[in-house]
This record gives C-alpha cells, sequence and structure tokens, in this order.
C-alpha cells in the first residue's frame, strides 16, 4: 500500500484515511496535527487550525480555531478573517485580548454573508507580524481544508475597518 492515497474527497492523506476523516460537511471541523502543514515562522505567525460554519446562506456563523504565539498585548493573534480569493474583505472578528494561557483557542464570529458555494478564506493576523500564510481554504458546502498563500496576499485589507482598539490583557 503506498504511503500517501488519494481519498474520495480529493484530498491527501495517510493510507489510514477513511472517508469520515476527509468528507467535510458543512458543521464538521478539520483538525490537522502541526506535522501536515508547517507555519513559516511559528515563534511570530498565528496560524488557522480548523474552521466550523453553521447557519443559513448569507448568515453563516464562523467557528475558527487559532493557534498564535501570544506572549501578553505585546504580541497576541488580534483577530481572524473571511476574504475572497481575490483578497476582499468580508467579514472581520477583532480578538481583544492576548490568549497566552488558552492555546489553541477558538473563537466564533458572524454573521458572514456569503453563498453556501463561495469560495472563501479564513486567516488570522497578528498584532505584531500580520497575517500568517497558514489558512483555510473553501465553502461552507463542501467544507475548508489547510493550505498555505503567499505572504504578500491581501496585505491591504489589515488597514480597512474594523480593527481593534486595543488589548485588554
Amino acid at each position: 500500500m503506498h504511503i500517501l492515497q488519494l481519498c474520495l474527497t480529493g484530498l491527501l492523506c495517510f493510507s489510514n484515511c477513511t472517508t469520515d476523516e476527509t468528507v467535510m460537511a458543512p458543521t464538521n471541523t478539520i483538525m490537522l496535527q502541526e506535522a501536515d502543514m508547517e507555519t513559516p515562522n511559528p515563534a511570530t505567525d498565528a496560524k488557522v487550525i480548523s474552521v466550523k460554519a453553521t447557519g443559513t446562506e448569507g448568515a453563516y456563523h464562523f467557528s475558527v480555531g487559532i493557534e498564535s504565539p501570544d506572549t501578553g498585548c505585546e504580541q497576541y493573534a488580534n483577530w481572524w478573517e473571511v476574504v475572497t480569493e481575490d483578497g476582499n474583505l468580508i467579514y472581520r472578528r477583532i480578538l481583544g485580548h492576548s490568549h497566552v494561557n488558552e492555546q489553541p483557542f477558538v473563537r466564533s464570529g458572524g454573521a458572514v454573508g456569503i453563498k453556501a458555494n463561495q469560495v472563501v478564506i479564513v486567516r488570522t493576523h497578528m498584532n505584531t507580524t500580520g497575517y500568517g500564510t497558514r489558512v483555510f481554504k473553501g465553502t461552507v458546502a463542501s467544507g475548508f481544508v489547510a493550505t498555505t498563500v503567499a505572504e504578500e496576499f491581501a496585505k491591504a485589507v489589515a488597514k480597512q475597518n474594523p480593527v481593534p482598539t486595543g488589548c485588554a490583557f
């Protein structure tokens, strides 16, 4: 048996994968192990580790799992957001404080005004280093999978409102 095989959904996974591990219903969550996809700089970059979307078309509620090297207000993940494939901001969830003692963590937000089959990218932002390249991409209808984007992808979106006004702790 090959070390890697192509699973039914078109995702690569280890040879013990099952359909249940790879098929994403709209309310499922994909969690990846650290070895599955490394963040370019884990000391300074936040990364998305899971995405779950529920609700109805035009008003989806997203729960986003984040792992970040928070040290306090001097370095923390200060938002997650949903953007189009061409880099337009759809929704941003501000994180009002650091999560030093809560890693990884999940924060929810919505309503996100997208269609069930609209491809979007979910990513995080650090107050010190900006966007990480580890993101999740997909649709509510078919699910989200981990991928990477170029470091320069839609960086200008960071200046759009809403933006954090401070850090509570």
